[in-house]
């Protein structure tokens, strides 16, 4: 089984954000026909193209459409199958180390240097830490074939 094509084509939309987007849901379908993947997922993945085409290709909101496919796309790989693209667990976990462990680092700063002022040096270190959380999540997803090769 494969995926339908894509109707929308950048050249009929002068949106420049338009047409990365475009490129990007078209590389990871690519890249996905590479791998085996059972038809349930195929036909998940179909109802979403086919809504995505159902869309008019002058529609000021077809960006969003897009990039909402895009990502649905992407999650339901993601819990279905523990498919990710390249850096995909650096970034979330980029975001929850500012917030897990940079904020109480900061406040644990401030707290005993007497001034709060210490508080935003918590989140760069906590930044940090998550990109290295990510980074070695990354690199397990890699060598268990779990990575795409599309970033």
């Amino acid at each position: 089984m494969a995926f339908i094509d894509i109707k929308h084509q950048a050249q009929q939309n002068p949106s420049p954000k338009l047409k990365d987007k475009l490129s990007t849901l078209q590389q990871l379908l690519t890249e996905l026909q590479q791998h085996k993947l059972p038809d349930t997922t195929i036909d998940y993945i179909n109802h979403q193209l086919r809504e995505l085409n159902a869309k008019d290709t002058r529609d000021p909101k077809l960006y969003r459409a897009v990039f909402s496919t895009y990502n649905t796309i992407l999650k339901y790989l993601e819990k279905e199958h523990k498919l990710v693209p390249k850096g995909y667990y650096q970034k979330i976990w980029m975001v929850l180390g500012m917030s897990i462990f940079g904020v109480p680092m900061g406040v644990a700063f401030g707290t005993t240097m007497g001034n709060m002022a210490f508080l935003g040096t918590g989140i760069p270190l906590g930044m940090v830490i998550g990109m290295a959380v990510g980074s070695g999540m990354d690199k397990k997803a890699e060598k268990e074939g779990r990575q795409l090769n599309f970033k």
